[in-house]
């Protein structure tokens, strides 16, 4: 399946081209009109739309938030709308692109299709953003979070080549969990923490995190392995016959999503790097979901039933009808030294109780792609 999108402006192309050639990304040319319009788009939505919007839909929330957070949420905005872009183009380019879909083992490694390259352009375009900001932010948004700018760029920039192209769209419906991941994190900024909204979103992200990068996600890395030690095993049998292609006995391979395939070579160097980093963000990936459990969990988590007593300190009780009351317990400056001090009880909201306030400065992933 072709390029939906218009081919680069030729000049753009050229120049391009040594670098391609240097780093031996062949398709490069054809989508570096897509991966720098996906740059500059995640730019203006992150430095002027997003702001801009905020502001308009949310100027309190907004107003209320640190300098870091301001980053975070102008980040969270940019995620949002890449993860429902990408999304809704990788489906279509699965259910769309028949070519695709006859692929097998050898065409999965090196074969390509224009409707593939153009969801590698975008993420590509993405991750290159992502990367930038990470590096200027990286107090805020941790080293975990650099390694995975890191390895997403290098894993979507080798599809180029072309090397495993067919799981450009595979992978990335990783995203599919992101939009909800974004507006849990909304809701906490929003005062809205503990809330039967965020308990439902909260119960959606954590459903479709598990089934989209856990499950279907460790199962196409399974796939992906297969192929590549495939293709690897491929190359060894062929220097056993004294350099021929070793070929298999499908026609897999004869169709035009093998005009770039080359030599149909895997370098062992190439097979490392991608399935590092495949491993790296999977492991991520089980990470960050044992984080978000524990992050919903304490969000409506119940307050302690019991009451403590301590000078200058507001103690809290929770009875059993859902009632609530704070009990205040200080000395005055003429009491110290004896042995207890005066208290009052003051009536609490329930609300209060059952809504734990986020913690501004956690850190939580932000929507992302994991290869």
């Amino acid at each position: 399946m072709k390029d939906p999108f218009p081919p680069p402006p030729a000049a753009l192309a050229r120049l391009v081209q040594p670098l391609a050639d240097a780093l031996g990304l062949t398709t490069l040319p054809l989508h570096i009109h897509e991966v720098l319009l996906a740059f500059t788009v995640y730019h203006l939505i992150n430095t002027r739309l997003a702001p801009w919007l905020s502001r308009a839909l949310v100027p309190r929330s907004y107003a209320a938030l640190t300098p870091r957070s301001k980053i975070n949420w102008d980040v969270h905005v940019v995620s949002l709308f890449q993860s429902c872009t990408i999304n809704a183009l990788a489906l279509w380019v699965m259910w769309a692109d028949q070519e695709r879909a006859a692929m097998l083992w050898r065409s999965r490694v090196f074969g390509y299709t224009g409707a593939c390259g153009l969801i590698q352009g975008f993420a590509t375009g993405y991750f290159l953003w992502d990367l930038m900001i990470t590096v200027q932010n990286v107090h805020a948004f941790g080293w975990g979070m650099l390694a995975h700018a890191v390895s997403a760029l290098v894993v979507f920039s080798l599809g180029f080549r072309p090397f495993v192209n067919f799981y450009g769209p595979t992978f990335i419906l990783y995203e599919l969990s992101s939009p909800f991941l974004n507006i849990h994190w909304f809701f906490d900024k929003m005062d809205m923490t503990g809330s039967w909204a965020q308990l439902i979103n909260g119960l959606v992200l954590l459903t479709t995190f598990f089934s989209c990068r856990l499950v279907w996600g460790t199962y196409q890395s399974i796939w992906v392995y297969r192929d590549v030690l495939a293709a690897l095993q491929a190359r060894g049998h062929a220097r056993e016959v004294g350099g021929a292609a070793a070929q298999d006995t499908t026609t897999d391979g004869a169709g035009e999503s093998m005009r770039f395939a080359g030599a149909e070579v895997v370098p062992v160097w190439l097979a490392v790097i991608y399935l590092s980093s495949n491993v790296v963000l999977t492991c991520l990936n089980f990470y960050w979901f044992r984080q978000m459990v524990q992050a919903v969990h304490k969000r409506f988590q119940p307050a302690k039933a019991k009451t403590e007593h301590h000078t200058g300190q507001v103690a809290l009780e929770v009875h059993a009808n859902g009632a609530a009351t704070t009990q205040v317990d200080f000395k005055p400056p003429s009491s110290v030294g004896s042995e207890q001090g005066r208290s009052r009880v003051v009536a609490v909201d329930e609300s209060v109780v059952r809504r734990r306030p986020a913690i501004d400065d956690e850190i939580e992933p932000v929507a992302v792609v994991a290869l």
